[in-house]
């Protein structure tokens, strides 16, 4: 009986060394275990998403996710004519090229074009960013400089992506006024006294005024012979060569202009 007493002990004592080790064991393992990768944290969608999550965002470049790519671009932060917040660029285009003449396919496709150029701010480089079609909006930022002026003009608009309201040739219709389309281009503006019609997709004829994003007028009171235009994605008489400025032509209120401007289009 004392010597089965005495196994029993000794038993008993060797389970619990052998619970002690394995513990110890299990706390070496979990203490040399290398910790769970953090994963990364999702680049933000728009520039006014970075904005709204740190008021104090410097414009530089950053990286968002447009779609299913990481994209770097050039985020303006703040009111630099536009309004606060942060500001997603879009296009860059130059009248005095054709790229995005108003008869070009990139108004109406899903393809970037120099992807470089939208890291470099307001420049001469034209480019145009997947946030064309990628990026929500409920307002536009639109720029123009014709020398070492930019001016801005600001329209309120709510749509899916810019792609939306351009890409089907659609007429959308805008009421700024004369006036706020002649501030992107500042005191050498002019335009014919009547028609301006303006928005989104604007044509007169074939062969007259036109603009993916902008106004038109006329000299008689309609709306079908328009000589004098302000806009992005410009063509047609009187210079089908100017894609982006100021044409003018036949009784314009500031005399005949053929104004060719450097172009930026942000949306918020």
């Amino acid at each position: 009986m004392v010597c089965n007493l005495i196994q029993d002990s000794h038993v008993h004592t060797a389970i619990k060394n052998l619970e002690t080790k394995l513990e110890n064991l299990i706390a070496l393992v979990n203490k040399t275990r290398p910790p769970k990768p953090t994963p990364p944290p999702v680049p933000a969608s728009s520039c006014n998403e970075i904005f709204q999550k740190q008021r104090t965002a410097k414009s530089q470049v950053y990286t968002l996710m447009l779609g299913s790519r990481n994209i770097p671009v050039y985020c303006h932060m703040g009111d630099f004519g536009c309004g606060s917040g942060g500001w997603t660029p879009v296009m860059k285009t130059d009248g005095t090229k054709k790229t995005f003449h108003y008869s070009s396919r990139f108004w109406s496709d899903r393809n970037v074009s120099n992807l470089a150029g939208g890291t470099t701010g307001f420049d001469n480089q034209e480019t145009k960013l997947p946030s064309y079609w990628e990026t929500r909006f409920s307002k536009i930022c639109l720029g123009m400089s014709n020398g070492n002026t930019t001016r801005f003009l600001v329209i309120r608009r709510n749509a899916s992506s810019l792609y939306a309201l351009i890409a089907d040739g659609t007429y959308r219709a805008l009421s700024l006024g004369r006036n706020k389309w002649k501030s992107l281009i500042g005191p050498q503006a002019s335009l014919q006294r009547n028609c301006n019609k303006q928005g989104f997709n604007l044509l007169s004829q074939s062969s007259l005024s036109k603009a993916r994003i902008g106004i038109i007028a006329n000299q008689e009171n309609n709306c079908s012979t328009c000589d004098s235009r302000i806009g992005f994605g410009t063509g047609g008489l009187p210079d089908d060569s100017n894609t982006c400025g100021n044409e003018a032509t036949h009784s314009p209120d500031n005399g005949i202009k053929h104004i060719k401007a450097m172009g930026y289009i942000l949306v918020q």
